[in-house]
């Protein structure tokens, strides 16, 4: 099949142009001069531009260059060896992947370098294993789909054990390239990743005058969540190689592939540490003292669990945070040099032959004045709302910078279903954006408004009673939000007075018993970086993010759920015949029956919000395909609008026996720097 880059439908390989949106399937156009140019081509003809794509190979189980000619030959039976040069050859026998280059690695019998894909718009052997009910239907069925884990997938696929390392650890961090293909054949491992190459390295940017302190607190941050997750797969050797080490636009750190340590010698934390002293030895900047004592620590040994370490890290982050430890001082200060002191052991001096060390190491940056600053939070907790959610905290996120909204978008669709014969749902999306660009980059001030609500009273009752709620409390917003979140109260408040809407029109139409009509709510405020929620009913808020994966924000306000909260085991709870009956909706009855549920949450890593009516979510329609229809959106360069027509279009495939609605809120963070600049 071909799949269409515009709009991601499934063409016939026999196909010129996409069947649903006409765009061509045989060429691109260029970005640069807009000449059409064929997919198969790495650069334009006409202005040289780079059009083709690449992707970064790592061939495995290779003794030297002519084991890797004879490999090249192998995957081109009819050719004869040595007749063109290896660039010239195809990687594989479908002569999709066309060699660019290949150099040693420095790893015993693996060489990388580059391929040409020439036929882009094919699916992979990966791209089988991430939707494999679409591009594998022989064998895979709706019930297959509910037992299997990519990780058997990808066992049944015969998807080499490299490869499953990668599809292991990334929904968990976007720090790792995106793995394409990956196959064996005659003894030789294959694995392509996205190509990084043109990202720059961390080691130049460090050495930037323009990069701030903090950003390089970030950053190590980051290698200490990166070397948590990376330990257990004993591929944490991937953080020591310097050339490995990439930042992408967002000033994320992130790796250009993954090494894996020999069984018999594991990567020890002090690396970690010796790593950091290198990179501020290389980019000649300074560490303030409690930087220079952890990385001295670190390096012998005194620190030996990733918990300690992120409790020392932390403390420093205090300290920076005080007005009282100067983070920027000119290095050749005439005054005294002396080290913070985070605990009983940093009070003691360091070994006499590091003292030097520590001595040059003594602050984070040069370059700005004397000024104490205490612009830095080194701690975004989670709140009250977040632990009612179920987030351990041992499993939460933490987040040692402040961070600011980089991009909000959002789209909502509803469809009446394949066997309603009206809609009575009803949405709504309203935004207030404004953005500012600075050398740091891009901030965001936002405030949205997303409500979702699902109708219930038949023809002329259940679509006015979503319709009347999202209009109230639109307009209860419109003057009761200001410059910051609405407390809790304000929120109930506005939900009462939506069910009160309703009720009175039920009350002035005479209607009784199943004749009332109402409706459920959802709905999410966002400010910038914090979010408030409420819901009556059973539409639904979940959550996604790499890290925490798919959660379920909202609890179903219904009979079942309410048996379970009285301490009844689920599956007895769920065998009521009134199991999915409402315990609560809007409009029925009158605000002495309604207690909407409101939350807080902290938007403090890229994710995704789903607001869902039931007709999307019955039968964990979510749960079961979240890796094939969620984890997809949380990137940047999917259309969120396409996402949200392909959740409508299965949920209309597997469910369908309701209206469908749902509203996706895609939302990226990064550290906000901005206290810090002189």
């Amino acid at each position: 099949m071909l799949v269409c880059p515009q709009c991601q439908f499934e063409n016939p390989d026999t196909h010129n142009f996409c069947q649903r949106c006409g765009t061509s399937l045989t060429d691109r156009v260029c970005p640069a001069c807009e000449a059409s140019v064929a997919f198969d081509a790495e650069y334009c003809p006409q202005c040289g531009a780079k059009t083709g794509i690449t992707w970064q190979v790592i061939l495995s189980g290779v003794t030297d260059a002519s084991s890797v000619q004879a490999f090249v030959t192998s995957q081109m039976p009819d050719s004869e060896p040595g007749v063109q040069p290896l660039p010239s050859r195809f990687l594989d026998e479908q002569q999709r992947y066309l060699l660019l280059e290949l150099t040693a690695t420095g790893v015993d019998s693996e060489l990388e370098g580059r391929v040409l894909d020439c036929q882009p718009l094919q699916p992979s052997l990966l791209e089988v294993v991430q939707d494999p009910e679409q591009t594998h239907p022989e064998w895979f069925t709706a019930d297959v789909a509910t037992t299997l884990e990519k990780a058997t997938i990808a066992d049944a696929l015969a998807v080499p054990a490299i490869a499953q390392v990668y599809l292991t650890l990334q929904p968990r961090n976007v720090s790792l390239p995106q793995i394409h293909d990956a196959w064996e054949s005659n003894g030789y491992t294959v694995v392509l990743l996205a190509d990084r190459a043109d990202l720059p390295l961390l080691l130049d940017l460090w050495s930037s005058e323009t990069v701030l302190p903090l950003q390089i607190l970030h950053w190590l941050h980051e290698m200490i969540e990166m070397w948590a997750m990376l330990v257990p797969h004993r591929c944490s050797q991937s953080l020591l190689e310097l050339a490995n080490l990439r930042v992408d636009e967002d000033q994320l750190l992130c790796l250009q592939r993954l090494y894996f340590e020999p069984q018999d010698q594991p990567a020890e934390l002090k690396n970690l540490g010796r790593l950091w002293q290198i990179l501020f030895q290389k980019s000649q900047r300074t560490q303030f003292g409690a930087l220079a004592h952890l990385c001295h620590d670190l390096e012998t040994g005194a620190i030996l669990t990733i918990d300690d370490l992120r409790l020392r890290f932390e403390a420093i982050a205090n300290e920076m945070q005080s007005p009282t430890i100067p983070i920027d001082m000119p290095s050749d200060s005439s005054q005294p040099q002396q080290f913070p002191t985070l605990d009983s052991e940093s009070t003691n001096s360091p070994e006499p032959e590091t003292a030097d060390l520590v001595n040059a190491n003594l602050l984070l940056d040069t370059e700005s004045d004397n000024t104490p600053t205490s612009a830095m939070a080194t701690r975004l907790e989670l709140s009250e709302s977040e632990d009612e959610l179920g987030n351990d905290g041992d499993d939460a996120p933490t987040v040692v910078l402040p961070m600011r909204l980089v991009s909000l978008e959002d789209a909502g669709r509803t469809d009446i279903g394949r066997q309603r014969d009206h809609n009575e749902d009803s949405f709504s999306i309203q935004t207030d954006i404004s953005k500012s660009e600075d050398p740091q980059g891009r901030t965001l001030n936002a405030k949205g408004l997303y409500i979702l609500c699902d109708g219930m009273g038949g023809h002329a009752g259940g679509e006015v009673a979503s319709a009347l709620a999202v209009e109230t409390l639109q307009r209860y917003f419109e003057t009761h939000w200001h410059d910051r979140l609405p407390d809790s109260e304000i929120i109930r408040e506005a939900v009462v007075q939506a069910n009160q809407a309703i009720y009175d029109m039920n009350q002035q139409s005479s209607r009784s018993g199943s004749g009332r009509m109402g409706t459920t709510v959802v709905l999410v405020l966002v400010q910038d970086t914090e979010a408030a929620i409420a819901h009556v009913g059973d539409s639904r808020l979940y959550r996604f993010s790499r890290r925490q994966g798919l959660e379920q924000i909202t609890v179903d306000h219904e009979v079942g759920q309410r048996e379970i909260q009285r301490g009844v085991e689920p599956t007895i709870a769920y065998a009521r015949p009134d199991a999915y009956q409402l315990t609560q909706a809007l409009g029925p009855r009158d605000q002495n029956f309604i207690n909407p549920d409101v939350q807080f949450v902290e938007l403090n890593e890229d994710l995704l919000l789903l607001l869902c009516s039931d007709g999307l979510t019955d039968n964990d329609l979510l749960e079961t395909h979240w890796r094939t229809h969620l984890e997809p959106l949380l990137s940047s360069q999917v259309s969120l609008e396409q996402g949200v027509n392909q959740l409508v279009d299965l949920a209309n495939h597997y469910n369908g026996h309701d209206n469908i609605t749902a509203i996706a809120i895609r939302i990226r963070v990064r550290p906000n720097l901005d206290g810090l600049k002189s």
